[in-house]
């Protein structure tokens, strides 16, 4: 499963491998400008997968994450006070 907003854009992508012993290990690599298109994200994960020695190893899980996250939709933080309208007097 693959969940990616179109206006998510990160720096930093991670490629996570586990292995059918349970051990594991994560490559990543950081960007000068932050990424979001599939393609690239595909190309610098295939980058990374490459860049690993598996030893005839069998691999029971593959991820890759973004991070580093410049999202282009900013969000406005407001502090909503604790007891509105409730009649307490400090």
């Amino acid at each position: 499963m693959f969940c990616f907003q179109e206006q998510d854009r990160g720096r930093t992508l991670t490629l996570k491998v586990k292995f059918s012993d349970y051990q594991q290990l994560t490559r990543s690599k950081t960007m000068l400008a932050p990424i979001s298109e599939l393609s690239t994200i595909f190309e610098v994960a295939k980058a990374l997968f490459e860049s690993i020695d598996l030893e005839n190893r069998s691999i029971r899980l593959l991820g890759i994450s973004l991070s580093n996250l410049d999202n282009a939709k900013q969000t406005q933080v407001i502090q909503l006070p604790l007891f509105q309208n409730a009649g307490i007097i400090f």
